[in-house]
């Protein structure tokens, strides 16, 4: 993948963005990275391959790969009733969930019947503090004030959901009698060398030298500066284009039978399967075209901060991009899209 006929820093004042990062994958391995701007605006803090943005919802991705690898593991089981492991929390039945349960694959596939209250899963305030997921799920928090059920029958629809997976959350925490945060480190980043990569919010202070501050659709710094979600298997991660192309490359490398984490072939696919009524649905993330084609893609959007990643895992091709910036518009109608547009 290459990039052809665009000016980035050109197109990055057009659109008021204070930084980006990309990293190229071709041939199964991260072919170049490129950098461009600041990691706060008025600073001349340069954006470079080390620089941390906020992923937002591309967490999404990283808990389904989190949690095919548990699966693997026979720890956890993608069709089994989720209520059958909760102990902290349960999905309230009623007569949504007489004939269909809700599972970790329609959780992943945002199918399983739950709908994000309006207004809910917002920024935390450092006042309020963390809620628990099951403080959260219940609607006991100012995070989400109704408690989480099930609003349609499973697989009958596709809902976007936050929600789903603080149950998904919830679940592992459950069953593994660990902190998200830790099974993360443990299974995912230190085994693959993800050393950018971090759910943990007090290492935002800890390390704030590499973390980017957020900037609003003028290229202003967001009032927050580094704004954290306290929901972190939904929207917790930091991370960089570097670090998220390697765990693209473990997916194509899980597909040839050669994963360093140990997540089978048979669970690399899965991810990238058709699920319950979508077919451009997968586990945690999106699908286009099909066969050798298939091209699969996540999306970060939140304050501050929106990014991407694409891949074609049999093609053993991707690119993801992170931005500082929150244009207020989609991905693809704003500097990212262009970008793809232009590989």
């Amino acid at each position: 993948m290459e990039l052809r006929n665009i000016n980035i820093s050109e197109r990055m004042e057009h659109y008021n963005v204070s930084g980006l990062s990309i990293a190229f994958i071709e041939n199964g391995m991260i072919h170049m990275t490129k950098e461009f701007g600041v990691m706060k605006a008025g600073t001349t803090r340069n954006v470079d391959s080390q620089s941390i943005f906020n992923a937002c919802s591309i967490s999404k991705f990283l808990t389904a790969t989190l949690v095919l690898k548990l699966t693997d593991q026979g720890i956890l089981h993608l069709d089994e009733d989720i209520n059958n492991r909760l102990i902290s929390w349960k999905v309230p039945e009623n007569e949504y969930t007489q004939n269909k349960k809700v599972t970790l694959r329609t959780l992943l596939s945002h199918q399983s019947g739950v709908i994000d209250p309006e207004g809910s899963f917002n920024e935390l305030n450092s006042i309020l503090g963390n809620p628990t997921m099951a403080e959260l799920l219940e609607g006991r928090t100012p995070y989400c004030q109704e408690r989480i059920e099930v609003k349609y029958e499973p697989e009958s629809d596709f809902q976007y959901s936050d929600a789903g997976f603080c149950i998904i959350q919830q679940l592992i925490e459950d069953v593994c009698g660990k902190p998200f945060e830790l099974l993360m480190d443990e299974l995912i980043f230190e085994p693959l060398h993800m050393k950018n990569s971090t759910f943990k919010q007090t290492t935002l202070t800890e390390r704030s030298g590499l973390f980017s501050c957020g900037h609003n659709k003028k290229g202003e710094v967001v009032s927050s500066k580094y704004p954290i979600y306290p929901y972190p298997a939904a929207s917790g991660l930091w991370t960089t284009p570097t670090d998220l192309a390697i765990l693209l490359i473990e997916v194509i490398n899980a597909l040839k039978g050669k994963s360093k984490i140990g997540l089978s072939e048979s669970k690399a696919k899965e991810l990238i399967t058709s699920q319950g009524c979508k077919e451009w649905a997968g586990l945690a993330v999106f699908l286009d075209g099909s066969g050798q084609g298939i091209e699969f893609s996540s999306l970060g959007w939140g304050i501050g901060f929106q990014c991407m990643l694409v891949a074609y895992p049999y093609l053993e091709t991707g690119v993801v991009i992170m931005t500082n910036t929150d244009l207020g518009v989609h991905q693809m109608k704003g500097i990212i899209g262009e970008i793809i547009h232009r590989i």
